[in-house]
């Protein structure tokens, strides 16, 4: 049982390394998505919030993971 579990978070982890970083991106993802669907936002303008989203959160985790060390 205790493999298994540390199979799972070894799983996990390879994937949600910063869980800040994840939570905020899926945030993003969901807030861009929910303006394109019902606020008729471009779907063209929407790609560019996204990126612009996207690398705003990764400086802050690298800068917060930086600052950490």
């Amino acid at each position: 049982m205790n493999v298994i579990r540390l199979a799972a978070r070894e799983f996990i982890g390879m994937f949600v390394d910063d869980g800040n970083l994840a939570l905020l991106a899926l945030l993003l993802i969901a807030a861009i998505t929910a303006a394109v669907k019902f606020l008729a936002l471009p779907p063209l303008v929407g790609g560019i919030l996204l990126l612009i989203g996207c690398v705003a959160i990764l400086v802050q985790s690298v800068r917060r993971a930086a600052r950490n060390r």
